[in-house]
């Protein structure tokens, strides 16, 4: 089978992990230090806090942003539960909001959402395919609700003149550094902030509440504890993998870009596909590449006997029964979580292999 996803681990990460795992400091170190300055480098915000998760930046986003029990937050159902269940765990009311034909929050829908109790907006880029972000911070700009972004597919996603991770349309932005994420640490994520008090206090927020860097006579002993927090911290171990991984990452996503112009270019015009992630104006790291489809379930056979690998890659998050207390109409999604599907699109995908794919698609099904 051609895959759907596969891990990327550079060869160059042999010498420095075993370095870094006889080096007697495989905690939350000078690795992860370095980690960070990379990141701030890359996406141009010096507030990056790396953690253990990229769903761990999603409960470190929603406690820098105050979100209690009672609160609502306007989230999209069409995601990994990993978006949503943060939410759940804050004690927060999920208030959903409807996605547009690319299968991205739609702004309209968020507008009409909010509420008196609103506290923070949750936006999710389906694919690495950046949501339309210039209307929904201008709405959250006009209600003063700070905006999540679940950037988790991500790694190099642009929109407009800004990547996702500066923070220029949201407040917070969490990228997922997992196993078969563009750039992994084979576990971890990281929380880009927009302000410099809410990197401090995420600071201390991910590891216990304490605060690591100050001056002390006796190790932690005399340490005052203001605020309590939780062990979301990166550690030395994964971060090192993380820099061996990051040159490879940048090649990867410029070839995943190639195969989907490439899918752009010979899907445009045929009958029974319709291509919906395209606007001028964004740049997508194509974690995914999402078609709508006629007659899926043919589609998925035709695909599965001729050896290549489908998926939707996510079930919506409003039929789980964790969910079932936030029901809502929601007619877009309903529309398209008939016809959407995922195919290959990474840069293990050969010419070859792309060729093949959309010489099958070409045949009909």
């Amino acid at each position: 089978m051609i895959p759907l996803f596969t891990v990327a681990m550079s060869e160059a990460v042999s010498s420095p992990l075993l370095e870094t795992i006889h080096s007697g400091w495989i905690g939350q170190g000078p690795k992860v230090k370095k980690f960070e300055e990379e990141l701030s480098k890359k996406f141009n915000n010096p507030y990056c806090l790396s953690l253990s998760a990229g769903t761990h930046g999603l409960s470190l986003a929603l406690r820098l942003a105050n979100v209690g029990p009672g609160d609502e937050v306007i989230t999209t159902p069409l995601t990994c539960t990993a978006t949503n269940m943060p939410i759940l765990n804050a004690r927060a009311k999920i208030v959903w909001a409807d996605i547009k034909e690319d299968l991205c929050v739609s702004p309209e829908s968020i507008k009409d959402s909010i509420t008196e109790k609103t506290k923070a907006i949750m936006v999710v880029h389906w694919g690495g395919y950046p949501c339309d972000m210039d209307e929904i911070y201008g709405i959250s700009r006009d209600c003063n609700i700070p905006v999540i972004e679940d950037a988790a597919h991500c790694y190099g996603s642009v929109y407009r003149d800004s990547i996702i991770g500066d923070c220029s349309y949201s407040d917070f932005v969490m990228m997922s550094f997992q196993a078969i994420k563009p750039l992994t640490c084979v576990d971890g994520g990281a929380l880009f902030m927009r302000r410099l008090k809410d990197y401090s206090r995420g600071k201390l927020l991910r590891w216990y509440g304490i605060d690591r860097e100050g001056v002390r006579t006796d190790f932690r002993c005399e340490e005052d504890i203001k605020e309590g927090g939780d062990k979301w911290h990166m550690n030395d171990v994964c971060a090192t993998v993380g820099l061996a991984n990051m040159a490879l990452a940048e090649d990867n996503v410029e070839k995943v870009r190639s195969n989907a112009r490439y899918y752009d270019r010979e899907l445009s015009e045929v009958d029974g596909i319709t291509i919906t992630q395209n606007a001028p104006d964004r740049w997508s790291s194509y974690w995914l590449y999402t078609i709508l489809v006629e007659k899926r379930a043919d589609f998925c056979t035709m695909m599965a006997t001729r050896g290549i690998s489908v998926s939707r890659v996510h079930e919506r998050n409003d039929k789980h029964t964790c969910f079932k207390d936030f029901q809502k109409d929601l007619p877009m999604l309903e529309e398209v979580m008939e016809s959407y599907i995922c195919i290959p699109v990474g840069w293990w995908v050969s010419k070859e292999d792309r060729e093949y794919i959309i010489k099958c698609i070409k045949e009909g099904w």
